[in-house]
């Protein structure tokens, strides 16, 4: 069975043995051996295992899908906001935006489909109609676009840097300011593959932050960004000593990650605003803390007012 993949932007300038193996969930030498077999290929150029995959390639992989089982659907996904050209869901976390090669979790777009929600047939092939994306491991609002115009014009307002996204996160230690930007440039880490890290030959990265709330060891901040690098927000946050609570893969304590009863990183895609595409009306959407984060703020909040209680020296 053929099948044909974009090549994901996250493996653009790796080696193509290396980028077979990610995408197919695979080890290096059984994607060595399906290059050589002419398995995986990229299409309409020769590409040695060793070569580095482009941006606008396609892999076209003549393998047989071992995949049975039908994509689990996220049941527990609200709509918060629909109409003829958009929907806004208040993604869950667990749950990826769209299917991908190895992937075998609930996606946002497969979900969306199995409640006969018809999206735009604009975008990436297993893309349709998305603008944007959440991290698996990230919760709140994401914009799925249902009309072809939605999708155009959704798409031009997300480049050009015209919505507001706004995020809470709680991060480690207490930020000395209560107020700033950040401004590095992220690129993929050399250390791991899918780590990301500020570095000079990276993309241009800028993310805005105001202190809502201290509890000494930790801050909760309002997060606003003005690009929308993978991770952004946890690189960022990492790079200046602060990463954030639960989040392990960029330095946080896995102690107060337990303390608080956290399995991810508190981070929660609070607000959506946008002018909609069709009638221009400036909209905006909101969303929640869902219950895993609420009660880990609620522990920080009651571990702040015991040391707060506590006697100087005791």
């Amino acid at each position: 069975m053929s099948r044909l993949v974009p090549a994901p932007d996250a493996l653009v300038g790796r080696r193509f043995d290396v980028a077979v193996a990610k995408m197919l969930g695979i080890s290096r030498a059984k994607a060595s051996e399906l290059i050589e077999t002419g398995q995986a290929r990229v299409l309409g150029r020769a590409i040695a295992k060793s070569g580095a995959l482009a941006a606008g390639d396609t892999v076209e992989f003549d393998i047989a899908d071992e995949r049975h089982e039908p994509e689990p659907i996220a049941t527990d996904m609200a709509v918060v906001y629909e109409d003829d050209d958009v929907v806004v869901v208040d993604k869950p976390v667990g749950v990826a935006a769209h299917a991908s090669v190895g992937w075998t979790g609930p996606t946002v777009l497969g979900s969306l489909r199995d409640r006969g929600v018809r999206v735009s047939s604009y975008g990436a092939a297993g893309r349709e109609g998305i603008v944007s994306r959440l991290d698996v491991g990230t919760s709140g609002l994401m914009l799925v676009c249902k009309s072809d115009l939605a999708y155009v014009e959704m798409r031009r307002q997300f480049s050009a840097h015209e919505v507001v996204k706004t995020y809470h996160a709680l991060v480690q230690g207490n930020l000395t300011q209560n107020k700033a930007t950040i401004e590095a440039p992220i690129g993929r880490a050399k250390v791991a593959d899918f780590r990301f890290c500020v570095t000079p030959s990276g993309k241009p990265a800028v993310t805005h932050w105001d202190v809502l709330e201290r509890f000494g060891e930790a801050t909760l901040a309002s997060v606003n960004l003005e690009t929308g690098r993978t991770h952004q927000i946890r690189v960022h946050f990492s790079s200046i000593g602060h990463p954030l609570v639960g989040d392990a893969m960029y330095g946080a304590n896995p102690v107060l990650a337990a303390q608080l009863g956290l399995e991810r990183q508190w981070l929660h895609a609070v607000q959506l605003e946008f002018r909609h595409p069709r009638t221009h009306v400036w909209t905006t959407v909101k969303s929640s803390y869902p219950a895993d984060l609420a009660h880990s703020l609620e522990l920080m909040r009651a571990r702040h007012a015991d040391d707060a209680d506590r006697p100087a020296g005791a």
